[in-house]
């Protein structure tokens, strides 16, 4: 039995990694990474989700998935070109992985991240990844040879073994680049592991457009929901500690080119499930070997540079948006479910979508202002407060009869 938990540990580092490295590395590459300090940042977040995994899995017995943070990655391929080059954007790792530590050791940055409506969080995210999850399309139009494969492949999976859907198009896309591509973009790739430290700098327009959206998709998108699917497994893991130990994870790796570590979301189900062992105090082995394994993965990220520097761009960001697709649905769900907040929510996502910049600000923090202020302007009272309230002809209410509801 505890082979068939190391086993799913494994699984889940394999389809955590090959899902989405495509968009850590266009995300990194976006914000001015060269392709050594954005295989560095892979191998950085790599090793900074190997420790986390093992240390909390071994400290609280418990299945406690850490991953890199997807959506964090698609707002750098969303944000693009910053002032200041990579050192700003490596200075804004650094002050989200502080807000993600400040999280940890007081309550208020996490009950302002619950202030946020869900509708206005929902289409945030939406309108950040809205430009990945479209590049499937145009990779049909530019690239249709290599292209069809890939989604045909993804396709198929995504209905009988959905969980392999996105790993093995991948490896449908490495066997088309072999076989139409050329070997002269990997003049700039290193395939042995090397890091490369980057000194950060702060750009106050910068920490606005990447660590303040970083950090709020990382909670929204990831910590959160990560903390919901544990809990369906029966897991309550300490929400404090475990915002610190990733928090200060992300601050080592950010040097070294990595954006952010974080409670998996997508695959944490595979750790925590009862395929992983049928006793639910075991499963945390498959954690530790999630950790293992991702350890391992990370050796090889000069070569995950490799391929991207040698396939067409495209096929890359449309690698990425495959496996962003489940994610834009339930974001999308997410914004328009609630009539309330509908406005507010379409607002937010056309405005992060449209990837403005103002003030050398990105659109993401451009869209929760705009959703912001729209949903003060268009708030309502509920209907049972309008019922409520005194007519001419109602007597006046006496202070001993008010109450308070929080």
């Amino acid at each position: 039995m505890r082979v068939q938990a190391v086993m799913a540990g494994l699984v889940s580092a394999v389809v955590g990694y090959a899902s989405s490295f495509t968009v850590v590395l266009a995300g990194l590459r976006a914000v001015g990474a060269t392709p050594g300090q954005a295989a560095s940042g892979l191998l950085a977040l790599c090793c900074g989700i190997g420790a986390v995994a093992v240390v909390l899995g071994l400290r609280y017995r418990m299945p406690i998935s850490i991953a890199w943070s997807t959506p964090g990655a698609a707002l750098l391929v969303a944000t693009g070109p910053v002032p200041g080059g990579f050192p700003a954007a490596v200075g804004a790792f650094i002050v989200c992985a502080g807000l993600v530590v400040l999280a940890g050791l007081s309550p208020w940055p996490a009950r302002a991240i619950a202030a946020i409506p869900r509708p206005i969080a929902g289409a945030m995210l939406a309108g950040v990844i809205l430009s990945l999850c479209t590049a499937p399309v145009r990779a049909v139009v530019d690239i249709p040879l290599l292209a069809v494969p890939v989604i045909l492949t993804w396709a198929v999976l995504q209905r009988y073994l959905r969980q392999w859907a996105v790993p093995c198009a991948l490896v449908v896309a490495v066997i088309a680049i072999a076989v139409h591509g050329s070997g002269s973009g990997l003049s700039g790739a290193v395939l042995r592991p090397a890091v490369e430290l980057t000194t950060p700098t702060l750009n106050p327009s910068v920490v606005v457009s990447i660590a303040i959206p970083l950090f709020l998709v990382t909670m929204a998108a990831q910590n959160v929901p990560g903390m919901a699917i544990m809990a369906t497994y029966g897991y309550m893991p300490p929400l404090r500690p475990v915002l610190v130990a990733t928090g200060l994870a992300s601050a080592a790796a950010a040097p070294f080119g990595g954006h952010a570590v974080n409670l998996a979301a997508i695959t944490a189900a595979l750790t925590a499930g009862p395929d992983t062992h049928p006793d639910p105090r075991r499963r945390w082995i498959a954690t530790v070997a999630l950790g293992a394994g991702q350890l391992t993965l990370g050796l090889g990220a000069g070569l995950a540079m490799a391929l991207v520097l040698l396939s067409p761009p495209v096929l890359v960001v449309a690698v990425a948006g495959l496996a962003l697709l489940p994610a834009l649905g339930s974001s999308l769900a997410g914004a328009v479910n609630e009539p309330e907040g509908r406005e507010a929510a379409v607002v937010t996502f056309v405005v992060t979508a449209s990837g403005m910049t103002i003030l050398s600000i990105g659109a993401a923090f451009w869209g929760l202002v705009a959703g912001g202020l729209t949903a003060l302007l268009l708030h309502r009272r509920p209907a049972s407060e309008q019922q409520s309230s005194p007519t001419k002809e109602a007597e006046p209410e006496r202070p001993e009869d008010q109450v308070t509801v929080s």
